[in-house]
């Protein structure tokens, strides 16, 4: 009788598609209509350790109609540049504080149109994502990897109330189909 042994992971059922890294590790939650503008919808995603990473979401004009950026502004100030974000130690000293409304940044298109993108996180700036200096395109070809615009930690006494006005995934669906339906249903002349 001979012991044959198989390979490790033999048993283990191959996946066609592997979740990415933010699809395992992060929840994605969206603000809807950011800013009362219509159809710019953000995307924070949420890891179980509080840290915010916000991006656009696949509805956002800049991401759904594969826009080609010009440049993307950090200097939302006189005397504001989200570039110049220092932080320091375990208390994250020097961090530039955010309400859910502040700007991060300010999105050129070449086709003349500007985008605003909110935080939608009360908190502290840990990161602005500089590559996105370099390659603004980015944002649009990966908008919850190397796209990211900022990573954000919430105040704890916050964290409830700014994820009270995210949606999950499934109701951020929703909106996105019934959006498409009324479009749908508008008559044409």
């Amino acid at each position: 009788m001979t012991n044959t042994v198989e390979p490790i992971g033999f048993d283990v059922p191959a996946l066609d598609v592997y979740p990415s890294f933010t699809d395992r590790y992060f929840q994605a939650k969206y603000l809807v209509d950011a800013d009362t503008k219509v159809h710019e919808d953000h995307c924070v995603l949420i890891h179980s350790n509080r840290i915010c990473v916000v991006t656009l979401a696949p509805s956002h004009p800049v991401v759904a109609f594969q826009k080609t950026i010009s440049s993307i502004n950090f200097q939302i100030g006189d005397k504001t540049n989200r570039l110049n974000n220092i932080v320091q130690g375990k208390r994250k000293h020097g961090a530039q504080g955010l309400k859910p409304e502040a700007i991060l940044c300010e999105i050129q298109c070449e086709d003349g149109l500007k985008y605003s993108v909110q935080s939608c996180v009360h908190g502290k700036l840990i990161e602005i994502n500089e590559n996105l200096v370099k390659n603004p395109q980015l944002l649009v070809e990966k908008p919850k990897s190397d796209g990211y615009i900022a990573i954000i930690l919430p105040h704890l006494s916050k964290n409830d109330k700014f994820q009270s006005n995210l949606v999950l995934e499934e109701e951020y669906m929703k909106v996105v189909a019934e959006r498409k339906v009324k479009v749908e249903n508008v008559p044409h002349t």
